[in-house]
C-alpha cells in the first residue's frame, strides 16, 4: 500500500493489485467483501455502494480513461462522535475500486480518525490472496 498526494492536496492510500495475487474477479465481489467488512465492524455503518463508471459514461461530457473496465464507490461512516459541526465536511469515508485489464486499483482519502484508516488499510491489504 503507498501513500500519495493526488492533485497536489488529497492525502490517499492505494494499492494496486494484479489479478493474479486474488481470488476476486470483479469489482462486485470486492465491492460484497467490503461490505461485510463495514457491517461486522462495531461503529462503522454501511451508506451506499455507487456505480462511478455507468454514471461518468452515461454523461454527455464524461470522460474516462481507457484502460478503467469498471469503477466503483463504497460508503461507509466510522462517525461515533461529532466534536464540532465542520467535521461532517470530512465524513463519511469512501473506498474507491477500479478494474483495468490485468489488475484492480483500490484507493481511499486518509481519514482524520486513525481508526478508520487503520480499518480501511486492514481491509484493503486483505484483498491479496483472499
Amino acid at each position: 500500500m503507498k501513500q500519495t498526494v493526488v492533485m497536489e492536496k488529497y492525502p490517499v492510500f492505494e494499492i494496486d493489485i494484479k489479478k493474479e495475487e486474488t481470488t476476486f474477479k470483479s469489482v462486485d465481489e470486492i465491492m460484497a467483501y467490503l461490505k461485510e467488512k463495514i457491517e461486522s465492524h462495531p461503529v462503522a455503518v454501511y451508506i451506499a455502494t455507487f456505480d462511478h463508471y455507468s454514471h461518468t459514461k452515461s454523461l454527455v461530457e464524461g470522460e474516462m480513461s481507457d484502460d478503467i473496465l469498471d469503477a466503483k464507490n463504497i460508503v461507509c461512516c466510522f462517525g461515533k462522535n461529532l466534536p464540532e459541526a465542520n467535521m461532517l465536511s470530512v465524513r463519511p469515508r469512501s473506498i474507491g475500486v477500479a478494474e483495468l485489464n490485468d489488475e484492480f486499483v483500490i484507493s481511499f482519502l486518509e481519514a482524520p480518525n486513525p481508526m478508520a484508516n487503520s480499518a480501511m488499510e486492514s481491509w484493503v491489504k486483505n484483498i491479496v490472496n483472499l
